[in-house]
């Protein structure tokens, strides 16, 4: 079987290490202070080198070192993810790129047009990250007042349409949240290879959303018996539906020549801590931020106490945004853990590090390799195509 490991660009800007979490000096989240970086200030004037001349370099660097494709994320403080992967095919080979977005502030056949255009552009290089939204004030910027279940059935909605225009074939479609009348891709669109869906999600309609439509069902990390009873729900509910879902988890790294170094970096980041900001995240209805939070203790009397199996652990939220739980360790220690995810069922993954750039170097150069019973990723030619490429095989 085919493990696929992708890279997260950081569509927000990066900071320079963990150890500096919360201030940005590589893009222009935080203005263009000294120091700063893409673009930085030279003779009183900003260089011209873009965050977009950044992240191209960092899906350069993760193409690379081994890695399948790139996770755009999508949010009220980052760029358009649908640009950027434009603007950054024609800086790599056969990166794919896994565009994240809500189905609700698209149209179905737009989206199916956008989707064909980039996939006949690039050889098929787009992969879909569909996030059916947490909530709270980030979905209030986006004008979406839908509630929870909702959201979920508009995406399932979005899906079946999408789906339906997407050989060229007239499509009619009267349903609860969008409609068509003959639609369907022109000739020279219509046929392209259907982008991979990544579905994330984890409530009850979200997994029965994922069910009917997911190639990937993908979680942030959690501790590893909680993520088997999840995948063993969703698995479940596929197989009603006569579908063999596959799993994918997303996951923050350090990883470092020891142990004793990786938790070194940790301890500097936790000067950092923000309690607040990382509740401010979370608030919403999203049922995967409400898990992570339970997992958080409200005492903590240092950074250790958040280590809930080995080498697990749950404070990278309170450190920088996103995702709590990631791997702390050497870089023999964090592959071990993804070995013992893929013997859970994990058959991708997302994999992150502050800084971007720096870091995709690291995990594929130091931990890739080091995966039980699979040799280095061996980047493919041209000729051989986009489907061997920086994929472990087992």
């Amino acid at each position: 079987m085919s493990i696929d490991f992708y890279w997260r660009i950081g569509m927000e800007g990066d900071h320079a290490s963990l150890r500096t979490p919360r201030r940005y000096n590589r893009g222009e989240a935080n203005g263009h202070g000294p120091g700063n970086i893409a673009p930085a200030i030279r003779g009183g004037e900003l260089d011209g080198y873009g965050y977009i001349d950044h992240m191209a370099a960092v899906a350069k660097a993760s193409e690379s070192a081994g890695f399948l494709g790139g996770l755009l994320p999508s949010f009220p403080v980052t760029e358009d993810p649908w640009a950027v992967a434009s603007a950054l095919a024609r800086e790599t080979t056969t990166y794919r790129f896994m565009v994240a977005f809500q189905p609700g502030f698209l149209h179905p056949v737009q989206a199916a047009r956008m989707s064909a255009s980039l996939q006949r552009a690039t050889g098929g290089r787009l992969v879909y990250n569909i996030i059916s939204g947490g909530g709270g004030p980030a979905q209030l910027w986006w004008g979406d007042k839908v509630n929870h279940d909702d959201r979920y059935a508009r995406t399932s909605e979005f899906l079946d349409v999408l789906r339906g225009v997407w050989d060229g074939e007239p499509y009619d479609h009267d349903g609860r949240f969008f409609r068509t009348a003959g639609a369907a891709l022109p000739p020279g669109l219509a046929g392209q290879p259907f982008p991979e869906v990544y579905f994330s999600g984890s409530s009850a309609a979200a997994v029965g959303a994922a069910g009917r439509h997911s190639n990937y069902y993908l979680s942030w990390l959690e501790p590893f018996g909680d993520l088997r009873a999840k995948f063993d729900g969703v698995r479940a509910h596929a197989e009603k539906l006569g579908r063999t879902p596959k799993f994918a988890v997303r996951i923050d790294v350090v990883a470092r020549h020891t142990e004793e170094a990786a938790w070194a970096e940790v301890e500097k980041g936790w000067a950092f801590v923000d309690r607040d900001a990382a509740n401010r995240a979370a608030q919403g209805d999203s049922v995967g931020a409400a898990r992570i939070k339970g997992w958080v203790p409200e005492t903590i009397t240092g950074y250790r106490d958040l280590e809930v199996q080995p080498n697990v652990w749950a404070g990278f939220s309170l450190i920088r945004g996103g995702p709590a739980f990631g791997l702390v360790g050497s870089y023999e220690q964090v592959a071990q853990r993804l070995d013992e995810l893929r013997a859970l069922g994990v058959d991708a993954f997302i994999l992150a590090g502050n800084p971007h750039l720096e870091e995709a170097y690291r995990v594929g150069e130091e931990v890739l390799p080091l995966l039980q019973a699979a040799p280095p990723p061996v980047r493919a030619s041209r000729v051989q195509g986009l489907d061997n490429h920086a994929r472990i095989l087992t």
